[in-house]
């Protein structure tokens, strides 16, 4: 479920570009709160500092990562809308609820209150989007999105994505229910594109995904995840269906993370194969994380979210991938450009060793043997 939740963050997302040589898949347009007579203050200073963002940053890493999900998540929230002027508040937010808590943790509260949304006419007015079961925060208008199970709910948040974006998605994503470790980097690329998340079982296609793509049979599906996660009966069930079919996938969590963020086909995929990037890193066996940096990947540096599967050791894979993405420079530092990595969770999830070694494969190195 977390994956499908950030489709709704591609309603909130800020615009942008991917550099790749095909033409990128348009980002979603940016919807702020509608202006304010009056600047209104609000405790973001004390949310930060109390919520503890940044926890520790190096030259080309930060780090967000609280004690609990809730924690964390307000974090990212604050990092991507600092809230301090009307115009770095977003117009709505969306929440989850991790596990039938009940009531708003502390974390959200107090981030709800730095941010205080207002609504737009992007977001029809809409302060807050629920997910399932997630309490709504008094006093704010919100649109809950309910359904049986995670398939016919990625399907009604589509719809709530048509609605407030008129029209349908460029392409869909489909992602393995039952493994959410390799749907995970999908949440990072529906923030950034607009594209809709849908779910399959490992051997049989959901009649509410088969529903969906049946509405629109010829828009692209990539099914995202090894045939271990979606078999090639999957992939043959969507071909009838009439929608072309391409599958982006590696064996594991790690390698399948790499290879949707190297992929670009047709305007789907980051295409990050060069220097000059954002990136987000969080755990593989912690999906909940994939939905809470997922607004880091329609914004700012704007970057495919990695997968790391160990808490002090990086992965030889993606320790590859960042060394051959290493930026460089022959004479002038200040004309080159930058990878930038945000590191998700505390040091029991990824320890600040690993930490130092993603900034030194992030760091800017001199190459060649030109004069500085």
């Amino acid at each position: 479920m977390v994956a499908a939740v950030f489709l709704v963050a591609a309603v909130l997302g800020g615009g942008g570009s991917n550099k790749q040589d095909e033409k990128p898949a348009p980002a979603p347009v940016q919807a702020t709160s509608e202006p304010a007579p009056e600047e209104k203050q609000t405790p973001v200073a004390e949310a930060a500092e109390e919520l503890g963002y940044p926890s520790f940053a190096t030259n080309n890493t930060t780090r967000v990562g609280g004690s609990d999900a809730a924690t964390t998540a307000a974090g990212v929230a604050l990092a991507v809308f600092p809230s301090a002027k009307v115009a770095q508040r977003p117009a709505a937010v969306t929440l989850v609820d991790e596990g039938d808590c009940g009531d708003l943790p502390d974390p959200t509260s107090q981030a709800l209150d730095a941010l205080d949304p207002q609504g737009s006419t992007a977001t029809d007015k809409a302060q807050a989007f629920v997910i399932g079961s997630a309490p709504v925060p008094h006093g704010l208008r919100a649109d809950r999105v309910r359904a049986a199970n995670p398939a016919a709910l990625a399907v009604a948040i589509e719809a709530l994505r048509d609605k407030l974006l008129e029209g349908a998605p460029p392409h869909f994503v489909l992602a393995p229910e039952s493994k959410p470790e390799f749907a995970a980097p999908a949440a990072a690329w529906a923030a950034r594109s607009g594209d809709v998340i849908l779910y399959s079982g490992t051997d049989k296609l959901p009649k509410e995904t088969a529903g969906a793509l049946g509405e629109d049979p010829t828009t692209p599906v990539y099914v995202l995840g090894p045939s271990s996660a979606i078999s090639s009966n999957v992939v043959r069930e969507v071909a009838k269906i009439g929608n072309p079919v391409r599958r982006v996938s590696g064996e594991d969590p790690v390698a399948n993370s790499i290879a949707l963020a190297r992929y670009a086909s047709g305007g789907f995929g980051w295409n990050v194969n060069d220097p000059g990037h954002g990136l987000v890193v969080a755990r593989s066996d912690e999906p909940i994380a994939a939905a809470i940096a997922a607004p880091l990947s329609a914004s700012g540096t704007w970057g495919p979210l990695l997968l790391t599967d160990d808490a002090d050791t990086l992965p030889k894979a993606l320790r590859e991938y960042l060394l051959d993405i290493k930026p460089g420079y022959t004479t002038d530092p200040t004309r080159a450009f930058y990878n930038h990595v945000w590191v998700i969770g505390d040091q029991e999830a990824i320890d600040v060793n690993q930490q130092a070694e993603i900034d030194q494969l992030a760091e800017l190195a001199k190459i060649g043997g030109g004069e500085e």
